[in-house]
């Protein structure tokens, strides 16, 4: 299996245990207490988690950057299972994106508002 797949599935995996934790009991499941508190908590936990990830970049600190990716990655995760959007929705749209200029993909955003 190669890396790409099974970094999806990882993904895929996490996703649908965190969507599990939804209405679990909050005293024994962070995701489910992160759920309880609602769209602004998770909002700020994700910008809290890219802020970390920023400054771990900056003081060029390989191994703080992986961790709180890892921590970023989650707290997206929790945001994109309350919305309801599914990984597979991510997924197609960067495969549509796959090979396009950055510029390009940009502009027919832009012009579709």
């Amino acid at each position: 299996m190669n890396e790409q797949k099974k970094s999806c599935e990882i993904l895929d995996r996490i996703y649908s245990t965190i969507k599990s934790r939804n209405g679990d009991r909050t005293d024994l499941s962070y995701t489910a207490e992160l759920f309880s508190l609602g769209r602004s908590e998770i909002a700020r936990k994700l910008g809290e988690e890219s802020v970390e990830t920023i400054i771990s970049y900056l003081d060029k600190n390989s191994k703080n950057v992986v961790n709180e990716s890892a921590d970023l990655i989650y707290h997206l995760l929790v945001l994109w299972a309350d919305q309801g959007i599914e990984p597979r929705q991510v997924w197609t749209e960067l495969s549509r994106r796959e090979g396009m200029s950055g510029i390009v993909e940009k502009n027919n955003r832009n012009k579709k508002r």
